[in-house]
């Protein structure tokens, strides 16, 4: 079930809302049980034969859980009775043991759905064999809800989680706006809230903030995401067999680079609206990642709690930045390349948290050289020649990465790379050589299809008008959490109505983080 479809807005939202604030007039825990089984309910909608797998990683990461909890009792009592002792010794679990173990159960039930195919292929192919082993159907949402309960037995194990309440770490995990697509929750953040008492009351006040912003994220996805992946769509398709030129190439990375960004923003926009309907704030996710000037706050902006989790459970435990600049680009590559492994189980993926990790390693290594000649106050003075240039860096190195992040594989992606370049000439399409005829002196041929509208003068100019207002409201407008109320009503009424007809009329197209 997609947050953009009828089903969604018109059937199941409304029954989860209605049947949690009157339940929840007779009994708390009977409207948090509700709430759970609407949200096993949302996720077995999609495929109902892997609701035993979530089902089954929820036990047993709960029993994980409550059993280092337990191990950790036993080891904070400093005195234990013979026994006891002996039985710890017998075991031989320590709580880090358990938790060691536990992990490495979760990592391996990730690691065969999602990359046991990639692994046997990649090896054959190093082997020169021609097997080629199918990837098979991904359980939805897989590495979400696995790495929101890898989070909650480290934080067990480092004594930030305490709450064992069954019914509310089945809704920590299962809670419907973040389970396809995050955020990655902390248990701390959630838990809490669902033992809070006015959460089960009704309020007017956060029905109608949640509707806004969901509806905001839902103009986001249907009007904007959607429109740039009818742009990039055809020329990413085409990149494999065709030489696409500058203008087409350039054309289909800036409309996915949009696209991305409006489908995942729209979505953590949703999901917040969602959550908030009934009193619950979930962690902001996103927060205007291409307004920024280096490389490292990007990454403070875009998927913010995977950039949390990547830094807390990986980066500092293999030493962060505390043991000099070579052990720190390290830890950086590592962390990146895990990060890009983490979306999608290809040499695509790889290669795209491997330039991110580069990118990382040269923006650390500069500012170090930066901090140790002093040129702070010189820099600072020239901010604002240095600011519009840092951007501009920040924002090219980012869609270049993106099209490995698109392309179906790296033939695709050098393609699309080599347009990009300029090495497959910088013709403009034909109908718009045609329209404007001195264009043609500037044009060694003709002939060239462009992939990225309908064929048509209108449908090129579209293309571009697109991309304008696209990159202006990604400078220029503030995230939706943070616009005034005001300015949410004022905005609520066209948005719903665009967004409304796109989700009655077309076709409701997935969440682009559904896939990872």
């Amino acid at each position: 079930m997609l947050f953009n479809s009828p089903e969604f807005i018109f059937g199941f939202l409304p029954l989860t809302l209605i049947g949690f604030f009157l339940l929840a007039r007779r009994s708390h825990a009977l409207a948090l049980a509700w709430l759970t089984l609407a949200s096993l309910a949302f996720y077995g909608w999609w495929n109902p034969q892997w609701l035993p797998l979530m089902l089954a990683s929820i036990g047993f990461n709960y029993l994980a859980g409550r059993s280092i909890a337990a191990r950790l009792q036993t080891e904070d009592a400093g005195t234990q009775t013979a026994v006891a002792a002996q039985q710890s010794m017998a075991s031989g679990w320590s709580s880090r043991s358990l938790l060691i173990a536990s992990i490495a159960a979760n990592i391996a039930l990730l690691v065969y759905f999602k990359y046991a195919a990639f692994a046997l292929n990649s090896v054959a192919a190093l082997m020169g064999s021609d097997t080629h082993m199918p990837a098979g159907e991904l359980p939805l949402g897989i590495s979400f809800f696995t790495f929101t309960q890898i989070a909650f037995l480290v934080d067990v194990q480092q004594r930030k989680a305490a709450d064992f309440d069954p019914v509310r770490y089945g809704l920590f995990v299962t809670y419907f706006p973040h389970l396809i697509a995050g955020p990655i929750l902390h248990h701390k953040e959630m838990m809490p809230q669902f033992a809070r008492a006015d959460i089960f009351r009704f309020s007017a006040d956060r029905l109608a903030d949640g509707c806004v912003i969901f509806i905001l994220g839902l103009f986001k996805k249907t009007v904007l995401a959607d429109a740039f992946g009818g742009y990039a769509r055809n020329a990413f398709a085409a990149a494999s067999t065709t030489d696409l030129s500058f203008f087409e190439a350039w054309g289909a990375a800036l409309s996915y680079t949009l696209q991305i960004y409006f489908d995942f923003s729209g979505y953590c926009d949703m999901a917040i609206g969602l959550a908030l309907m009934i009193g619950v704030q979930l962690p902001m996710n996103f927060h205007s990642p291409y307004k920024a000037k280096n490389i490292a706050d990007f990454w403070r902006r875009w998927h913010m709690t995977l950039s949390r989790f990547l830094r807390d459970y990986l980066y500092i435990p293999l030493g962060g930045n505390r043991l000099g600049l070579p052990r720190q680009q390290f830890n950086l590559m590592v962390t990146m390349l895990l990060g890009g492994l983490w979306h999608g189980a290809g040499w695509t993926f790889v290669i795209w948290g491997g330039l991110h990790g580069l990118y990382l390693m040269v923006f650390h290594a500069w500012r170090r050289g930066v901090d140790a000649f002093g040129l702070d106050a010189a820099l600072r003075t020239l901010r604002p020649v240095c600011a519009p240039i840092a951007w501009l860096l920040t924002f090219t190195a980012v869609v270049v990465a993106w099209v490995f992040f698109r392309a179906a594989d790296l033939d695709a992606a050098m393609s699309m790379l080599r347009g990009m370049a300029g090495m497959n000439g910088a013709l403009l399409p034909e109908q718009i050589i045609k329209f404007v005829p001195p264009l043609a002196n500037v044009a060694d041929g003709m002939g060239k299809v462009p992939y990225l509208a309908d064929g048509t003068v209108m449908g090129c100019v579209e293309m571009f008008l697109m991309i304008s207002l696209g990159m202006a409201l990604t400078l220029g407008a503030p995230t939706v959490p943070e616009l005034r109320n005001r300015w949410r009503y004022a905005l609520v009424v066209p948005c719903a109505a665009l967004a409304l007809q796109q989700v009655l009329y077309g076709q409701a197209s997935e969440f682009l983080y559904f896939q990872f």
